[in-house]
């Protein structure tokens, strides 16, 4: 049975990561309220503005359904304002924005300017650019966060690999959430979702 892989549907680039996982061979389907988020086997969480996406999960009282999914093993993947939201500690951010705690890391929102400074670089990936003949992931950063400290069961999958943000992370893995803090879906490279997708897979295997 194929698997179903949501995309929360409040605010940002929803059709993009909808037509990147049609592409890895899922049903994908968007996620604004609780009984469609208990329907899926995955959820991604897009790019767009992480302070107005945690407001609306208080809006479609999503908040704590959705907190309770991760909780209770739902696969993530949260690309830009979705790392934001799912980390446990966010600094340069509103105080009452909401996060979901569900990455042991500190994020550092806009970590690398404003919109005018938006840059692409190649990147090394674990499990992705380490296949043999791989090529570099190419990376677009859009008022993009970096991960300013991991915890012991986070695991380092990407960092910049030169300029002045040189050695900053920017993706992570912890059990089944994946983030990043740059946008694949802009690039037509399937293989960080495809990745992601793997992990639903496996999730709905174990």
């Amino acid at each position: 049975m194929t698997a179903v892989v949501g995309v929360l549907a409040l605010q940002g680039d929803v059709r993009e990561h909808v037509d990147a996982l049609t592409a890895c061979g899922v049903r994908a389907v968007p996620v604004r309220r609780e009984s469609e988020l208990h329907a899926v086997d995955g959820l991604v969480i897009p790019g767009g503005e992480s302070t107005t996406m945690s407001k609306l999960l208080g809006v479609f009282e999503l908040d704590d359904p959705l907190r309770q999914a991760l909780r209770d093993g739902l696969p993530a993947y949260g690309s830009c304002a979705g790392m934001i939201l799912l980390a446990s500690r966010i600094l340069d951010t509103r105080a009452d924005a909401r996060h979901l705690d569900a990455l042991d890391v500190t994020v550092r929102r806009n970590a690398f300017g404003r919109q005018v400074e938006s840059f692409e670089t190649d990147l090394d990936f674990a499990g992705i650019t380490d296949e043999p003949g791989a090529d570099p992931l190419r990376a677009v950063f859009i008022r993009a966060p970096w991960v300013e400290e991991a915890g012991p069961d986070t695991t380092i999958l990407a960092t910049v690999p030169a300029g002045p943000a040189a050695g900053r992370i920017v993706a992570v893995r912890q059990n089944g959430v994946l983030a990043t803090s740059f946008h694949p879906e802009v690039t037509g490279d399937l293989r960080v979702h495809q990745y992601f997708v793997d992990m639903v897979k496996e999730g709905r295997a174990s």
